[in-house]
């Protein structure tokens, strides 16, 4: 008496919401009985959603998985294959497949078990073009309306003009012209749902999985962690996992991916800069690396610009999200996005980073140098697109292995260690959202007391075995390279050191967490650290808003600005972090952005050589901010909120009471086509006109005081 039907997404496609819209329009407009639970992966936005489904002419009481789907509907071609989707779909049931192959590369893409499965139990099988269409029409990867207007049709529900009207209200906010766009899809989605036959071929029919990497990752990463033991994670029960697993991930999650054109290209590695996942990177190839390339890379090098190197840009098709962002920001054109099924395999992106080696002499903290150095933060699960991650790949490009992180629960520590899903491959820790500042602090006043023990022990011993180790580690105590390499060669054999070897290398603490963290509950924690006398290195990702807990309103939101909790628009100033900052005298406070990368670079090592605590506070662009172009144009955005004097950029050092405001003098009348750029202020003006501007003049008083003191700052400096 009950049909059920599983639902394999993309996040941030819209299709959850959706799956809810089809429940409560099933739910208020027939007899029927509806039932729905929504699985997640941890990923930020592209991770994989799922969508249990029932329908009953009964009330339902049975637990939320479902068993035997009637429909099953997959929204992405790299989950094919990967996933198990089709095991336990009904005899006669239905397969819906979004992708833009035709019925041959579609019958190439199936395995043996999934044909099989398709035509013992006379599956029909639907694919449907839903990315084509929702670009056609502006709404990028928001294929959901369309889904659920060809879902529903399946299922045999005439609901187009109830669909249309739920699209009206959901999408109110967000403007007339994305419910015009929305309603367009619904009319046309039916004419792109097509059924194709899948044939017999005399094809094998069993086809085994390898798992090449790791039993406990391979498991989680095909959706079948729910089947391992107990025993399986004996080599990890103290809680620590391995380092850098996202490199194995290999998603293949983009509809579109960046190519780069070598004779465009001005070798500025600005692309590489931005890139948020750390997809493309410029590399540097010697003459014997060059002579063992691949023959589709040979083809693919230049001259490199100041030395005798090839020069190319790796890009991980695999890994990459298709944001855009690297296109956006080359001032050559020579970034183009295309189709994920016209780019060539990733051989050529492996070879770079397995066989060729970082040239160190080309290595510098420019915005050019800084991107031959291998990134310790990669392939990591934020949004396509995402305003905080390069600022962490850069932390770990110019500090590398001899930073440790504490980072506060937030998104940062999401898509920074969801497990098994690992992007670092430095020492990481989570800890609780209210108390990172203290973890943190913790963790380096520990590590310190232990290298304190480590150097009372060195004093005894270093007129023995290891005298010339020894002095060398005691003349060099804050130097990296040379304390790792004493660690190396050391001869523990009658020495008390080896019980704390580990804290021979020097390493420094960098704290890390989101805005909600910062400036609202860890506040006390960070305040404490700040009136320190230790060198605590602090870095806040500054969306204005909790982006991982759904978009609530925190002190760094904005006046005027609609979220969580500021439903009729924000009533307050945003909070002055970095002026509260100030107030310690030894200090050093920095706030930057994406958009003068070579003061943020300035920042980061200002930061790291600074005598006393340093704060370094980020602006990021964020998917809840609603940017009107989307999160591929964010760096434009920032280059906005700058240029407007809505984010004031400077570096103050409370010792020397340095200040440098690193900013032109902004043009305040831009801060209309900010406010309009963005759904977080712009939806005020749909639901309150009035109140709207009167937040909205507000708020530019507030920008302009703001600057004003910082501005005064200079003078005064």
């Amino acid at each position: 008496d009950k049909d059920e039907f599983f639902f394999f997404f993309y996040g941030s496609d819209g299709m959850v919401s959706a799956s809810k819209d089809i429940l409560k329009l099933v739910g208020d407009n027939t007899d029927k009985y509806v039932q729905g639970y929504f699985q997640y992966d941890s990923k930020k936005s592209g991770g994989v959603t799922r969508s249990h489904i029932r329908i009953s002419d009964n009330p339902i009481r049975s637990t939320y998985y479902i068993d035997n789907p009637k429909l099953v509907v997959c929204s992405k071609e790299s989950y094919l294959g990967k996933y198990d989707m089709l095991s336990n779909i009904k005899k006669n049931g239905t397969f819906i497949f979004v992708t833009s192959l035709n019925e041959n590369e579609v019958e190439d893409l199936l395995d043996g078990n999934m044909k099989k499965i398709i035509i013992d139990r006379k599956i029909k099988f639907y694919t449907i073009d839903a990315y084509s269409l929702a670009n056609k029409y502006g709404l990028k990867n928001k294929i959901s309306t369309i889904l659920e207007t060809c879902i529903l049709h399946i299922l045999g529900y005439d609901f187009i003009d109830k669909i249309k009207e739920s699209v009206r209200t959901r999408f109110l906010k967000k403007g007339e012209d994305v419910i015009s766009s929305n309603i367009n899809v619904i009319d046309e989605a039916l004419n792109y749902l097509k059924e194709i036959k899948i044939r017999f071929n005399e094809i094998e029919f069993i086809d085994t999985k390898e798992k090449k990497y790791n039993k406990v990752f391979d498991m989680i990463n095909s959706l079948e962690g729910n089947k391992l033991k107990v025993s399986d994670f004996k080599d990890y029960k103290d809680g620590s996992y391995i380092l850098g697993t996202t490199e194995h991930e290999k998603r293949g999650i983009a509809e579109y991916v960046a190519v780069w054109n070598k004779d465009k290209c001005i070798q500025c590695n600005q692309c590489a800069f931005v890139c948020p996942h750390a997809v493309i990177r410029p590399f540097l190839l010697n003459e014997e690396e060059v002579a063992k390339a691949p023959k589709p890379l040979k083809e693919n090098l230049r001259k490199a610009i100041g030395s005798n190197y090839m020069y190319t840009m790796g890009i991980s098709k695999l890994d990459c999200t298709g944001c855009s962002v690297c296109k956006n920001i080359c001032p050559a054109g020579a970034i183009t996005m295309i189709p994920f099924e016209e780019v060539k395999n990733n051989s050529n992106f492996d070879y770079l980073v397995n066989k060729v080696s970082v040239k160190s002499e080309q290595v510098n903290s420019t915005v050019k140098g800084i991107q031959f150095k291998k990134p310790l933060f990669e392939f990591s699960g934020a949004c396509a697109g995402c305003g905080e991650t390069p600022y962490i790949k850069l932390l770990t490009q110019l500090f590398g292995e001899r930073i440790a992180i504490a980072n506060a629960t937030g998104c940062s520590s999401i898509y920074g260690a969801s497990f098994p899903s690992i992007p670092y491959k430095i020492p990481w820790a989570n800890s609780l959202f209210e108390d990172n500042a203290e973890f943190g602090y913790g963790l380096m006043l520990s590590y310190n007391r232990n290298r304190a023990k480590v150097k009372e022990i060195m004093e005894e011993e270093k007129n023995g075995v290891n005298k010339s180790l020894i002095n060398k580690w005691l003349n060099n105590y804050d130097n990296y390279e040379i304390t790792k390499e004493v660690y190396e060669k050391l001869d523990y054999t009658d020495s008390k050191l080896k019980p704390l070897k580990d804290y021979i290398i020097y390493r420094n603490v960098w704290i890390v967490g989101g805005d909600g963290w910062a400036y609202d509950i860890g506040f006390s924690g960070i305040d404490h650290v700040l009136s320190s006398n230790d060198n605590v290195r602090i870095l806040v990702l500054d969306t204005e808003v909790y982006s991982n807990t759904g978009g609530q309103s925190s002190k760094s939101s904005n006046r005027g600005s609609i979220a969580k909790f500021t439903s009729n628009g924000k009533e307050n100033a945003k909070k002055d972090l970095a002026r509260i900052a100030m107030c310690y005298k030894n200090a050093y406070v920095a706030q930057v952005s994406l958009s003068n990368m070579n003061s943020l670079i300035k920042a980061f090592n200002e930061a790291d050589n600074h005598d006393g605590p340093a704060i370094i506070i980020a602006y990021s662009h964020c998917i809840n901010h609603g940017i009107k172009s989307g999160m591929e144009t964010g760096i434009e955005e920032q280059k906005l909120a700058v240029a407007s004097g809505y984010y004031p950029l400077f570096r103050y050092n409370g010792k020397t009471k340095e200040f440098n405001l690193d900013m032109k003098e902004p043009d305040f009348s831009l801060l209309d086509k900010f406010i309009d750029n963005e759904t977080r202020f712009k939806a005020l003006k749909i639901v309150n006109e009035e109140k709207a501007e009167m937040l909205f003049d507000k708020l530019k008083e507030d920008v302009k005081e703001r600057y004003d003191f910082y501005k005064n700052m200079k003078k005064s400096n």
